[in-house]
């Protein structure tokens, strides 16, 4: 199979299995998905959808976020780890959003980027899922895949992103991004991986892994 083939068999595949594409964290608007992104780092979407409603209940817009404390907020948040960082990224990013757009989420990978605890995977999430631009959000379920598959080098995520987009049309990034999200998941875990359920690395894979597999 041919690179280009094996892009092909990937598209086919994840279309095949999921028309069809669940947003994992629960959002109404830019600015809740914003803070549920920042909240996912080092945490599960799981966790983050249960804990999002009970701070948005307090709090679903700059203006009252700010009402509240830094020390409210990280109470609330604790079960998604890393609040001291995280509640602080909150309360100073809605300050900023306030004082500088209006309240408005920017939409721009720079605006963004600009915000306190906002990454370039945040900002590639709000900008994709949010306001539609084109982007390849690359979290450990992607970086893995394409591991796996062969299509990158696995070095880091920052390669595994230019690989995705050099890969894979524009026009279906944000899709995609989100269906590899899913097979990573249910097909292609970390731990607990049965390669034989996971077709598209048993098709297309590395051979080492393949075969480091079945010889255990």
């Amino acid at each position: 199979m041919t690179k280009q083939e094996k892009v092909q068999f990937v598209i086919t595949k994840l279309e095949d299995l999921y028309p069809e594409i669940p947003i994992p964290l629960d959002h109404k608007d830019p600015y809740t998905l914003l803070i549920a992104v920042l909240l996912s780092a080092q945490c599960t979407d799981i966790r983050v959808n249960k804990i999002t409603p009970l701070l948005f209940a307090k709090a679903d817009n700059p203006f009252d976020m700010i009402k509240m404390s830094i020390e409210e907020i990280k109470a609330i948040i604790r079960p998604c780890g890393l609040s001291p960082m995280k509640s602080k990224g909150i309360f100073g990013l809605s300050k900023i959003l306030i004082k500088k757009y209006n309240g408005e989420v920017p939409r721009s990978f720079e605006g963004l980027e600009e915000l306190p605890a906002v990454g370039h995977k945040t900002a590639s999430v709000v900008m994709s899922q949010a306001f539609g631009v084109p982007a390849f959000p690359v979290d450990t379920h992607i970086h893995r895949l394409m591991f796996r598959w062969n299509l990158s080098n696995g070095k880091n995520v920052t390669q595994t992103e230019k690989d995705a987009k050099r890969l894979f049309p524009i026009n279906i990034w944000n899709n995609l991004h989100l269906q590899m999200i899913w097979y990573g998941r249910e097909y292609s875990q970390a731990r607990a991986w049965n390669l034989d359920k996971d077709i598209i690395t048993k098709t297309i894979g590395r051979k080492t892994i393949i075969n480091n597999y079945y010889k255990k």
